[in-house]
């Protein structure tokens, strides 16, 4: 199949502008109209896993941390990222990166370590906001209807379990077409006064385009009048991290046996442990120490994340119980979860595990 039918499917699970400024996930290696015929998914892009690829015969490899953070200034083979770039070129192997963007949604990274250990009802622990805009146009009243139909199908109207919201009210709108017109109503050179209803509705950015297509192919004007707004509301379904609850209340060494044998960590570093049950529980894969006073506010017993340093530690403030269990640790499973989700999409497609574990630290025990 074509790359793009993959990285188009990846990208509306995961919109690319749910990630982080600092990150850059998409397509790093490779065109969209390149022919792929089989997928290696890892955690992290390493020459070993290039050469996994090329020995399995797969020119896409699909992790979630991009091999390129930051611009190169030349591909000469110094560093690994250079030779990892180079190493995939040469052998026309496309590299693509599913990294913050899938941290962000409501069954991403966060909801696969909830799935492990048994967490239910998950909700995202720290909303995202800048991710909704509001459209407002205006209609005749006998159009509007339609109008709204084609923007509720575009994608606009969505208010977290509800579809299809807007608001409407009615006024008159005044307008004098030129003589280089072709009015819907009215008469050139004549001011025209119109029974219009102004509809007023949500829409994720991400489907700006489609939204204003289909204003622009319904509405009846020749020439068509809206604002577009940004807002700050917050998407409650998309952001970092998730809290639960466990089924049943735990105390705090059997959850941290739990967590070590689910998660499969070599080690759990944490904070003191509480004199209370451990129940509700907040998880955050990868660095998640800047999720701290979120989960606190939350009302969580423990939180699982990884990159913990020292003196964040001290900040738990008794309060909850951290649970550093490891960056590669809370997120190897990710790996699992795209090929659960490839395969769903395209069962014929060959996608495979790699075969190799990329965590770049070791543990002496």
């Amino acid at each position: 199949m074509k790359l793009s039918e993959i990285t188009n499917y990846l990208e509306s699970i995961a919109p690319l502008n749910y990630q982080e400024d600092y990150d850059n996930a998409g397509l790093l290696v490779g065109h969209g109209n390149d022919e792929i015929h089989a997928a290696l998914v890892a955690l992290d892009c390493t020459e070993q896993i290039v050469d996994e690829a090329i020995a399995k015969n797969c020119n896409l490899i699909i992790t979630h941390h991009p091999i390129v953070f930051k611009g190169l200034k030349k591909l000469n083979g110094k560093t690994y990222v250079e030779r990892v770039i180079l190493k995939a070129i040469k052998n026309n192997i496309a590299l693509y990166a599913i990294h913050t963007n899938l941290d962000h949604v409501a069954n991403g990274v966060s909801a696969e370590i909830c799935k492990r250990l048994g967490i239910q009802n998950g909700k995202i622990l720290a909303p995202k906001d800048g991710l909704l805009k509001k459209l407002v146009t205006f209609c005749p009243t006998a159009n509007a209807a339609a109008l709204r139909n084609a923007l509720f199908a575009a994608g606009a109207g969505n208010i977290g379990n509800y579809s299809e919201c807007s608001f409407n009210t009615e006024g008159t709108g005044t307008f004098k077409a030129g003589q280089n017109t072709d009015p819907f109503v009215g008469e050139r050179g004549n001011q025209h006064h119109e029974i219009e209803t102004r509809i007023e509705t949500i829409f994720k950015a991400q489907d700006e385009r489609n939204i204003i297509l289909a204003l622009l192919e319904h509405h009846p004007y020749e020439e068509v009048a809206y604002d577009i707004y940004a807002l700050s509301n917050k998407l409650e379904n998309v952001g970092a991290g998730m809290v639960g609850w466990l089924a049943e209340e735990m105390d705090s060494v059997d959850f941290l046996n739990l967590v070590k044998d689910k998660m499969e960590a070599k080690v759990i570093r944490h904070t003191e442990l509480l004199p209370r049950k451990i129940k509700k529980v907040a998880v955050c894969g990868g660095s998640g120490s800047f999720l701290l006073k979120d989960a606190i506010k939350a009302g969580a017993d423990a939180f699982i994340t990884a990159d913990f340093k020292y003196h964040e530690f001290f900040d738990a403030e008794k309060q909850l119980i951290i649970c550093d269990i490891g960056h590669y640790e809370s997120e190897q499973f990710t790996s699992n979860l795209l090929i659960d989700n490839i395969q769903e999409k395209f069962p014929n497609f060959a996608i495979r595990l790699t075969e190799h574990n990329t965590n770049p630290i070791n543990y002496f025990i």
